[in-house]
């Protein structure tokens, strides 16, 4: 035990109940701690299985070859002879006019072969964004450090990295905004205000019984993919240009490129096996690289690789948004929200980017779970000069979920009320304590713009995991703690997620595949979805195999290529599976219903009662093994491959307004977590996480317990440790590990247990399934609302516990702070 453990441990020597409250002891985390995740039962190479492919917990497809290190990255791919490697060259200064470059001692250095600036670009020198606010390379003026105002190419990595910290900028320095509040009083923004509105908001709020206004400052997240940003472009004959790109859009790649080229988007084809994580960082950042190489490539003529390192990865791309907040809510005696009115401040950086979508996706979830009768809600998106900011997991849900649950956080604390309780109190659901005998409660399920809730499951999934979780006596045991303890604090809490599934930018939903069955019986899939690590084509390979009832182990699935399936979307919003799940099922079937109308002529029946299994194709006449079939089909000129496409129902709203219905179902989940705090040193420990989270019928259980424990812990490090700070003139200083702090695995809860809401999706969704990358990432707020706790256990009172997030220590100080000084 290390001297940190031993401080949140020691306590418990005193006779204090510290480890039953911990988890200790029969059921908790002595007996509890484990995992449970179902163990992964085959191997990628073991024998054929019989048994469904759907719903058993397998392997990734890939992880042998990872863990053997043959699985290949871009980084791995054989060089072409006569590759060069480029690095940028980045600003030095937050926001000024580029007059000019000296490249003189750069190309001094052997090796170099030359640079690639602006003027270098034959096409559109803006990148074909939506809004088409963001140059290639900057043209006039700078606006961020570490914006990339060229290249530098050489023969090797390190002879190109060390040629563009040589070239000298002559950049006249202009005043900088740094922050969504500087930005908003100096009225600078990357887009228009959005407004949603519903009720009376101003009357509801002088009506109320009680009132809260307050401010709120959360902090971003760098994505920390573990390989990094990197692109390798080789020119083809005719003009004609395969690039390979660790990316979730191949086909926003394929667009970029041959936009910047000024040519055909059928000139250019991407290619991408798999990335070594996304997180949303390479959804649009990884274009720039693309294009970037690409541009290098035409100009010297050869192929180029541009692999950034970790701190200049840092220093180029851009983040989660940091987002301030101001609000004033009403509510009555029984913490019952009775209005809201919220400004929420994103800080976009210095281009608009997905900084639209994000923020529109921070309002449609500000209610999270939450009923919300009469509200407004005003969304600014800053323009500041930073890093350009850009998707990350939950994209935007989690700015909207953290503020509605402090909140109220807040509202219990200044009403002596369980905090549990003001949540329950507020669910999407009937009022029922507001009906009679004559009047039947109101209804309390349609957004604040204007969904119907109508597959909630937020009542009884709450109330499952209050017993499971032994919340109560926890809450108590935690009180007499703390009430005995002067330095070690300790605050549990529940908070739930209900989050939309489906791209907010309804265009984006839908999604193409191809499935192709060999002579011998084998089988290849390629879908427009990307592989990141999160187990994609290995559900979707689960998914054909069960389609045309063939054993798991005879399916394969391919690279992403837009050669293959054209204008796929970004593998994003958590929709991967849901979207090109469906359509290589269909493609499947399309295959199957071939197999079938061929076996049915042979045996004479109709193709309805030949069955796919084991296998095996089954008639009422007789039982041949799949690959007997589908020689004898090919023999007689039958189709053995197909199409399928697939377009998400029911989804529709109106983008000005923001109304209608944006997404295609929601998937929920609760997470209980216990922390402990030393208010000597600001430190801060989870002890214990018990979550039930809704996946729908899980297609494969292991991978989405991983990523149900892989979100949670990514959120936890967003609200814990993982602060960026940017100095007064614009340099960010966390652009390293050393600096920058995600959580490792001594940050992992001793108790971490994961259990699956046991129901079917409600929808029409593949295999019964829901989405699972995204929603967990908010489970983790429950960890910040326990580090509230604590800290407001220091002092009783009403006060509401202000607390800047990421919950450092230093954070975590001034909060104890503030609450002392207020006291």
């Amino acid at each position: 035990m290390n001297k940190r453990d031993a401080k949140f441990t020691a306590a418990a020597k005193d006779g204090s109940d510290f480890t039953a409250a911990t988890g200790g002891g029969p059921g908790g985390a002595a007996d509890a701690g484990e995992r449970n995740i179902a163990p992964a039962t085959q191997s990628p190479h073991a024998p054929a299985t019989s048994g469904p492919a759907m719903g058993v917990s397998r392997p990734h497809e890939s992880a042998r070859a990872q863990v053997a290190g043959s699985a290949t990255y871009i980084d791995d791919i054989p060089e072409v002879r006569g590759t060069l490697h480029a690095a940028p060259i980045l600003s030095t200064v937050a926001h000024g006019r580029l007059l000019g470059v000296d490249a003189g001692a750069a190309l001094a250095l052997p090796g170099v072969r030359g640079v690639v600036l602006a003027g270098d670009i034959p096409g559109d020198k803006m990148l074909a964004t939506f809004v088409g606010d963001e140059p290639i390379f900057a043209i006039d003026t700078v606006q961020h450090i570490g914006q990339v105002i060229g290249l530098v190419v050489a023969e090797t990595v390190m002879q190109a990295r060390r040629a563009a910290r040589l070239v000298k900028q002559d950049i006249e320095a202009l005043p900088a905004l740094l922050g969504p509040r500087a930005a908003h009083a100096a009225q600078s923004y990357v887009l228009p205000k959005v407004v949603v509105r519903r009720g009376e908001p101003e009357a509801a709020l002088t009506k109320s019984v009680h009132t809260l206004t307050g401010q709120l400052e959360v902090g971003g997240q760098e994505h920390f993919y573990l390989e990094g940003q990197v692109a390798y472009a080789l020119p083809l004959e005719q003009d004609q240009w395969w690039i390979y790109s660790s990316t979730q859009h191949p086909g926003e790649i394929q667009h970029w490129v041959a936009h910047a080229l000024g040519i055909e988007n059928n000139a250019v084809t991407v290619e991408c096996r798999r990335m070594g994580g996304g997180f949303g960082g390479k959804e649009t950042q990884a274009g720039h690289l693309a294009v970037w190489a690409t541009l290098a490539a035409r100009k010297f003529k050869c192929p180029v690789k541009l692999r950034l390192d970790r701190d200049d990865d840092f220093m180029v791309t851009g983040k989660r948004h940091p987002f301030a907040y101001d609000y004033s809510a009403g509510y009555d005696n029984t913490g019952l929200l009775t209005a809201l009115q919220l400004t929420m401040l994103a800080d976009c950086g210095f281009s608009a980017d997905l900084s639209g979508p994000v923020a529109d996706r921070a309002i449609f979830h500000a209610d999270n779970a939450y009923f919300l009768s009469d509200v407004e809600i005003v969304s600014h998106r800053c323009k500041t000069n930073t890093q350009s900011h850009t998707a990350f997991r939950g994209f935007g849900g989690p700015q909207g979920v953290i503020v509605i649950e402090s909140i109220l956080g807040d509202i219990a604390r200044k009403l002596g009320l369980d905090p549990f309780d003001v949540r329950m109190r507020n669910l999407y659901g009937d009022d029922m304590t507001a009906g009679s005998a004559t009047a039947p409660p109101p209804e309390r399920n349609t957004t604040h713009y204007q969904m119907k809730v109508e597959d909630n499951i937020l009542a009884p999934l709450l109330s499952k995991l209050e017993q499971t979780s032994d919340y109560r006596r926890r809450r108590e045991a935690i009180s007499a703690w703390n009430a005995d303890s002067p330095v070690i604090k300790r605050g549990i809490a529940i908070t739930p997620v209900k989050f939309g599934i489906s791209f907010t930018a309804t265009f984006f939903n839908q999604a193409g595949a191809l499935v192709h069955v060999y002579t011998d019986g084998s089988v290849q899939v390629n879908h427009g979805g990307t592989e990141m690590g999160q187990g994609l084509n290995t559900k979707v390979a689960q998914i054909v195999a069960d389609e045309l009832g063939v054993p798991f182990e005879r399916v394969r699935c391919t690279a992403a290529d837009t050669s293959k399936v054209p204008n796929a979307s970004a593998t994003a919003a958590s929709s991967g599976t849901d979207l090109n799940g469906r359509a290589a099922q269909y493609a499947a079937r399309n295959v199957r219903d071939n197999l079938a109308a061929f076996a049915a002529g042979m045996d004479g029946c109709g193709a309805g009662a030949v069955r796919f299994q084991g296998g095996q194709v089954i008639s009422p006449k007789a039982t041949r093994s799949f690959d007997e079939v589908v020689k004898a089909a090919y023999a007689n000129r039958i189709q053995l491959w197909s199409d399928g496409f697939y377009r998400t129902p029911k989804i529709h709203y109106d983008k000005t307004t923001l109304t209608g219905r944006p997404f295609y179902y929601f998937s929920y989940g609760a997470a209980c977590s216990e922390v402990a705090i030393d208010t000597l040193t600001g430190e801060s420990r989870v002890l214990k996480v018990d979550i039930l989270h809704d996946v729908g019928t899980s297609i494969n259980p292991a991978l989405d317990i991983g990523q149900i424990e892989g979100g949670f812990v990514q959120g936890m490090g967003w609200l814990t440790t993982e602060q960026l700070v940017w100095n007064d003139k614009g340099l960010l200083t966390t652009h390293a590990p050393s600096t920058y702090k995600i959580p490792a695995t001594g940050d992992i809860p001793e108790h971490f247990k994961i259990d699956l809401w046991p129901e079917a999706n409600r929808e029409d969704n593949v295999g019964g399934s829901k989405a699972v990358g995204e929603p967990p990432f908010m489970l983790a707020i429950s960890v910040y609302e326990a580090l509230r706790e604590a800290v407001g256990a220091v002092k009783a009172g009403d006060e509401p516990v202000v607390m800047v997030a990421p919950a450092t220590a230093e954070n975590v100080l001034r909060a104890l702070s503030n609450l002392s000084l207020r006291a």
